[in-house]
């Protein structure tokens, strides 16, 4: 038997693919599952794609209990922002927790008090394991904030250009496409299929995005990292709205006067011996389809000499290495089990 695990908020869209995972984990046994207005329900019943998986055929949602979720070995907690403090203050201390919310991402609490409306909860590891230091850091600590999906692609496509002082950090701008599971399993009208398909939209636009200070904190200490005197960074984010369920496309430019070659060499470099970051050859361009299902990242970059700007594109499926597969990734990482348990890096197509 290995680590048990309990997930809070597991009706939700990163919930299932949570349980889809761990049904697959070779190290992990499910343990309890909790839902807010789908307790008492059959886990097949809200997520039909997992009849047939023994483990959870027989299983029911039960109410948020800290008291029952404190039982397992790790707990990840897939619940909306600003339900993963309340809950996290009713837990043990010698708990291990991965959040895939945002309460716990932001260091600075007056960029908290910007973007959210709930009271600032503090800041735990930052678990992105790609960043430069990440992976000690989050194999040595009991509480971990997984990132947001937008910001998975854009620190991805971006932290080794400013590490390697490639990139202006006070011009950055990021136009990120993503499918509508990114919004959450909420009905809304705007996102009912005859709202979205055919159609793309921005939203959020003008900076008010809550991945923009995350982001923008992310770059910063990576960039730290590489460079004796760094500069803040400054991005203007738009996210837009693709008719697909799931994947997100990100478009990353910054000022920059490096050649192609240089900037390949920088991605190149970073991600050499990453076994989820996948830098493709040249000539091919990322696409969210080739992600699908996998903890996968896939990056291009170009120079473009006209505007004196570095293009770096980022795919990724927003419930895998957005979410549910970069939890799992920080939790084996945790527990000291091997990173990539449970986890694939290739996609399922067409």
């Amino acid at each position: 038997m290995g680590a048990r695990v309990a997930v809070a908020g597991a009706s939700g869209y990163a919930g299932g693919e949570l349980l889809r995972l761990l049904a697959g984990h070779p190290d992990l046994e499910i343990g309890p599952l909790s839902a807010g207005s789908s307790a008492g329900k059959p886990v097949t019943a809200v997520h039909p794609q997992l009849t047939g998986l023994p483990v959870l055929d027989t299983a029911v949602f039960a109410g948020t209990d800290p008291g029952l979720l404190a039982g397992a070995d790790l707990l990840f907690m897939a619940l909306p922002h600003g339900e993963s403090a309340k809950l996290a203050a009713s837990l043990p201390g010698q708990l291990k927790v991965v959040d895939l919310g945002a309460d716990f991402r932001l260091a600075d609490a007056a960029a908290w008090a910007q973007y959210y409306p709930t009271p600032y909860a503090g800041h735990w590891t930052y678990g992105l394991p790609e960043l430069p230091d990440a992976r000690e850091a989050i194999k040595a600590s009991a509480t971990v904030a997984s990132p947001g999906c937008y910001a998975t692609a854009s620190i991805l496509a971006l932290a080794p250009l400013l590490a390697a002082g490639l990139a202006e950090p006070a011009d950055i701008v990021i136009v990120a496409a993503s499918g509508t599971s990114g919004a959450g399993r909420s009905p809304r009208p705007d996102l009912l299929a005859t709202e979205v398909m055919g159609s793309m939209s921005a939203y959020q636009v003008g900076g008010t995005h809550r991945h923009t200070p995350e982001i923008e904190q992310s770059l910063f200490n990576a960039e730290r990292v590489g460079v004796s005197a760094p500069a803040p960074v400054t991005l203007s984010f738009t996210p837009t709205l693709a008719p697909m369920a799931r994947g997100i496309l990100a478009t990353c430019t910054a000022r920059s006067d490096a050649t192609a070659g240089e900037l390949r060499g920088a991605l190149a470099a970073a991600y050499e011996t990453e076994p989820f970051v996948h830098l493709l050859p040249e000539g091919r361009w990322p696409a969210t389809a080739a992600t699908f299902g996998s903890n996968a990242a896939h990056l291009q970059v170009a120079a473009d000499g006209h505007a004196g700007r570095a293009v770096v594109i980022c795919a990724l499926d927003n419930l895998v290495k957005g979410a549910a597969g970069q939890a799992i990734q920080n939790a084996n990482l945790m527990l000291g089990l091997p990173e990539g348990a449970g986890l694939t890096r290739s996609g399922v197509a067409p």
